[in-house]
């Protein structure tokens, strides 16, 4: 695909295939005015009474009872098997934001596949959402405001290094690495969080009640990291 499937100018959500809290889903389907179901998603969707704007991914997970209820022209099949219908889809929505359910809080092989995205997909935002935490990949600067005593973990997906204002436990002079030296367990020791990374590499986790912060946040990010080659 040359276009991306989807465009806007306001968050989407994007819902995998596992388990996605009902309540959680239901408020962000009515946040969001377009809604992306990853190959097997559409069911969890359609469960919840909402119609997809589209479906994307091999197809491989789709029921049949689904196939036949979304509009053949909302249907995206890729059949390429060298990337995850994650992948399919954040490389298929331009928006400022994507909300992604159904990825997080099941198989660890999964979970690892779709962090591992987040570091190939840089350019795009994207906040995954489990049951108790949020996670997303930390663009070049980022300014969270939250307030004292907020967890937030730092997990580097290769080497990484960079700088942090706000943090009880500073990052500056620090090279992470998942192999020698992570930055899980910090917290905020003032109202205010400053965050400067080197490469794109870094995860920042927050619980879950601090979605809407770190979305605003990303928004609100200057710059970016540029589209990986090849695309």
């Amino acid at each position: 695909m040359n276009h991306p499937v989807l465009c806007s100018e306001n968050p989407i959500l994007l819902v995998g295939g596992g388990q996605s809290a009902p309540s959680a889903l239901d408020c962000l389907a009515s946040e969001c005015a377009l809604r992306v179901a990853a190959d097997g998603g559409v069911d969890r969707l359609l469960a919840r009474g909402v119609m997809p704007d589209a479906v994307i991914g091999d197809l491989d997970s789709i029921s049949d009872q689904a196939r036949a209820a979304v509009p053949a022209e909302r249907i995206h099949h890729i059949p390429e098997q060298d990337s995850t219908d994650f992948d399919k889809c954040l490389r298929n929505i331009d928006a400022p934001l994507v909300w992604g359910m159904g990825f997080l809080g099941g198989r660890i092989d999964h979970e690892l596949a779709a962090l591992t995205v987040l570091a190939g997909r840089a350019d795009r935002r994207c906040i995954l959402l489990g049951p108790e935490d949020c996670i997303a990949l930390l663009p070049p600067s980022l300014t969270l405001d939250l307030k004292e005593g907020v967890r937030l973990s730092l997990y580097p997906l290769g080497e990484a290094r960079g700088r942090s204002t706000g943090l009880r436990w500073p990052i500056d002079g620090i090279t992470m690495s998942p192999g020698t030296r992570v930055g899980t367990s910090n917290e905020s020791c003032a109202a205010r969080v400053t965050l400067e990374m080197d490469a794109p590499l870094m995860l920042i986790i927050l619980p879950l009640e601090w979605r809407q912060a770190l979305a605003q946040a990303l928004q609100d990010a200057p710059g970016g990291w540029p589209a990986r080659a090849g695309r």
